[in-house]
């Protein structure tokens, strides 16, 4: 991917000098989320928690792009205790921590009558406690640098889907964690989310037909692409000094073509 910012001494970048934690970055969303921010001059340190050889690949392509600008950081969100070491390690991967995006997420359903303990504590645990403690834990360091914090939300935050009313609960409890913290934080640190849809089929692929549908509700007519959801989380990291609190939805009018 190509990334001008890197070579464009006329034009210095809009994030040169700061740094990002993008969680879950090794591929797909995250991955293009790095690319962007890195794209803009900032240094990057990728959360992974098992695609250690997909984050291994990404780091070593940003790093030949401008030497010294990524950072890998391994660890299971799920584990309350290495949340709070990983804040510290990125802020100290590059001096310092201006934006954190929480973008790891897990999805699968949980239909009524088949949900059980293991799933809500993974799904409210990736989606809505980890983005919780990471945030609070790397608080300091982005207070310091007036910093920003970045949720990856979802349209079925506010509509529900069918059959996954776990991740529902979750997102919905993320949008509201992103309000909060945007008070809680504020002045020094602003607060925002984006609510995808369709930007990405699940893994393992979704149905023909219900695909068909999805396309059909949505105003564009067309599915969206990560580097969407990455412009967006650009747009609030170099010009929207003056939003907080807000959830952009980057979902092609899927949420007004219900």
């Amino acid at each position: 991917m190509p990334n001008p910012a890197a070579t464009d001494t006329a034009h210095p970048a809009p994030l040169a000098g700061k740094s990002a934690l993008i969680t879950g970055a090794a591929r797909r969303v995250g991955a293009a989320i790095a690319h962007a921010l890195h794209g803009a001059g900032a240094s990057v340190v990728l959360h992974y928690r098992s695609s250690e050889e997909e984050a291994t690949t990404l780091a070593g392509e940003l790093n030949r792009l401008r030497p010294g600008s990524a950072a890998l950081a391994q660890c299971d969100l799920l584990d309350g205790a290495a949340v709070t070491a990983l804040a510290h390690t990125a802020a100290a991967a590059f001096g310092g921590l201006d934006i954190l995006v929480n973008n790891a997420s897990s999805f699968y359903p949980t239909p009524v009558g088949q949900i059980d303990e293991d799933d809500w504590n993974d799904l409210i645990g990736t989606n809505l406690k980890a983005p919780l403690f990471l945030a609070q834990a790397a608080a300091a360091a982005l207070r310091e640098r007036a910093g920003l914090i970045v949720n990856l939300a979802d349209i079925h935050g506010v509509r529900p889907l069918r059959r996954h009313p776990v991740y529902c609960v979750a997102k919905a409890g993320l949008i509201m964690l992103t309000k909060s913290l945007a008070r809680e934080l504020g002045p020094q640190v602003r607060v925002n989310a984006i609510a995808p849809g369709p930007v990405m089929w699940p893994e393992g692929g979704v149905d023909a037909a219900l695909r068909d549908e999805i396309i059909a509700r949505t105003a564009l007519k067309r599915i969206g692409s990560p580097e969407d959801v990455a412009r967006a989380v650009l747009f609030f990291a170099s010009e929207a000094p003056f939003v907080t609190g807000q959830i952009l939805a980057v979902d092609g009018g899927r949420s007004i073509g219900w």
